[in-house]
């Protein structure tokens, strides 16, 4: 058994029944799922208390193939702000907990790939780890297959006459599934014969890069839901007209299976802080943050709502602070950047296998990399930010001071955080300075990369050279046409999302550190009209991931108890 499952299966779970209760929650309030999950019916949530808490945003340094931590990080927070609440007898406001969580739903394709599962770590998790990691409360399913009948019922539609003119060679929407399948990339569908539907190449998604899944984090309500999955454009007619999922009739049926899915989950940390888990988009390919509604919910029944975005903070924050804040009326008032000592040391050109090794040179020569995310939160955006130090097992005290000290020097806060080992007290530290930096800063006010008012690919320059440093934009003929058909169709004001490697600032992968002067490559662009964005898809970024060589899955099995075993 993996070291995180085993401290899960130790924890004792609250009834989710407290858990809402400390909120404020009644039971006829929740739809309990078992005894330890339950959503909350979106009726309850539009009659809570408008006066929301105050939001703080877990992001992080560019990652590496160890992995830094963030959601481990975001959960340590939380339980350490409640922690401090405690030790400091905050004076209790009625219905709202001193902290409360917003986080994604885990996504099946890398807790059976590389990444393994996204529910924590240590004594830093949120639980039931082994349901939140697969399946849940079925939201995803939902997801694949609202978006799944939209392809059928566009298919169904040419089949039966093609009274829109649907051009076969012009549609955009794409089956999915949660799971990553290289050999889905490309496939040959239609070719049963008259009755098998109509020849054409094609291609699946995961279900996390579907514009379904953006859409559903996006939606405010299940009206504005219903009215995003309309606008969603599957295809083009023979005269390029688009054709959206109201034209063939699916919305309301994509509603209906989303109806439930739509409301938040509510569970718990090991500590018994609340935690929204809902929705789940990845941030290399699509928008990086949890639903609007459980960030709503966390702001509403907490006096400080933790939330966090995926990646480094190039992906994952700027997305969530132009598309997801922008949308929804929201804005942090601190930051948080989460960076381990073995990840500075692979920035500063250290291989993977001896960054167990103490490195104070190749740490600082990693420096670069945090300090541009710094300067892109701090500068760009305007919001100040706290370094969380993950500390590793292999840390030495020599590489932590030399970070600290560095940041210092800049005048940035580092604090030393420990929640994987010991919970929300080994993050206390981490809270108070959290806590004093959003109460030091001015009144959060929103300022975004670009103004929606420039041009499409004014806004994918606006990316590349103030958040990435890019030299430049490389838009290849078709590209150009693309956008400007966008544009033309009256989606020129809509913000971008850039898919690219997480691993860099560039669209290199293998580009460490903090590169300037590189090329943006934007090999494709893709409209997601309902959920309110344009793709710009850069380098070689894969919308469908595959399985590395040792996927998670050989590890993962049931006992003869029933027990599951290796995930992690």
């Amino acid at each position: 058994m993996s070291i995180d499952l085993e401290i899960a299966s130790q924890a004792q779970l609250k009834a989710i029944g407290d858990i809402a209760a400390s909120v404020g929650l009644r039971t006829d309030d929740i739809i309990p799922f078992g005894h330890d999950k339950a959503k909350i019916p979106l009726s309850v949530l539009d009659a809570a208390d408008a006066d929301r808490g105050r939001l703080i945003l877990v992001t992080a340094m560019s990652p590496t193939p160890a992995g830094e931590g963030k959601t481990t990080t975001s959960i340590g927070l939380a339980d350490a702000i409640n922690e401090v609440a405690r030790l400091d007898a905050w004076p209790e406001v009625e219905g709202k907990r001193p902290a409360v969580l917003a986080l994604r739903e885990p996504s099946l394709g890398p807790v059976f790939g590389m990444k393994g599962g996204a529910a924590g770590g240590g004594h830093a998790q949120v639980l039931p780890m082994e349901d939140i990691n697969l399946h849940f409360t079925g939201d995803f399913a939902a997801i694949a297959l609202a978006n799944n009948l939209a392809a059928a019922m566009l298919d169904n539609h040419m089949h039966h006459g093609n009274e829109l003119e649907i051009d076969p060679r012009r549609i955009t929407i794409r089956r999915v599934v949660d799971l990553n399948d290289r050999a889905l990339r490309a496939a040959a569908i239609g070719l049963g014969g008259y009755n098998g539907g109509v020849p054409r190449e094609d291609a699946f998604d995961i279900v996390v890069a579907s514009e379904v899944m953006a859409v559903f984090c996006l939606a405010t309500s299940l009206d504005d839901l219903k009215e995003r999955l309309g606008r969603i454009v599957l295809a083009r007619t023979r005269t390029k007209e688009p054709v959206t999922v109201a034209d063939i009739g699916a919305a309301g049926a994509m509603a209906a299976l989303l109806r439930n899915a739509l409301a938040p989950n509510l569970v718990q940390t090991i500590e018994h802080t609340p935690a929204f888990v809902h929705g789940g988009p990845f941030a290399n390919i699509a928008h990086g943050c949890n639903s609007v509604l459980a960030t709503n919910a966390a702001m509403t029944y907490g006096q400080w709502a933790v939330t966090e975005a995926g990646f480094g903070a190039d992906l994952g924050a700027e997305k969530f602070l132009d598309i997801k804040a922008r949308a929804a009326g929201i804005w942090p008032s601190a930051t948080v950047i989460v960076a381990t000592v073995r990840a500075l040391k692979y920035h500063g050109g250290v291989a993977k296998d001896e960054l167990q090794e103490e490195n104070v040179e190749a740490l600082r020569a990693g420096l670069p990399n945090l300090r541009r995310h710094l300067e892109n939160l701090q500068q760009v955006f305007g919001i100040p930010a706290v370094v969380s130090i993950n500390r590793f097992p292999s840390d030495t005290d020599a590489e932590v001071a030399a970070l600290i000290d560095d940041l210092a020097a800049d005048g940035v806060t580092a604090v030393e955080a420990r929640h994987w080992a010991e919970g929300g007290a080994g993050a206390v530290d981490l809270a108070r300075a959290v806590l004093a930096a959003a109460e030091e800063a001015a009144e959060p006010a929103p300022r975004y990369t670009y103004p929606l008012e420039a041009s499409l690919a004014e806004k994918i320059e606006a990316v590349a050279t103030r958040i990435y440093r890019a030299g430049g934009v490389e838009f290849s003929p078709a590209v150009q046409r693309k956008l400007a058909q966008f544009t033309d169709e009256g989606y020129g004001e809509l913000p971008v999302c850039i898919a690219k490697t997480q691993y860099s600032f560039s669209t290199d992968g293998t580009l460490r550190g903090a590169p300037e002067g590189h090329t943006l490559e934007v090999r494709d662009v893709r409209l997601s009209a309902g959920a309110g964005f344009v793709v710009a898809i850069c380098g070689d970024i894969m919308t469908m991931p595959g399985l590395p060589k040792k996927p998670a899955a050989l590890s993962i099995d049931v006992d003869a108890d029933g027990n599951i075993v290796g995930l992690f």
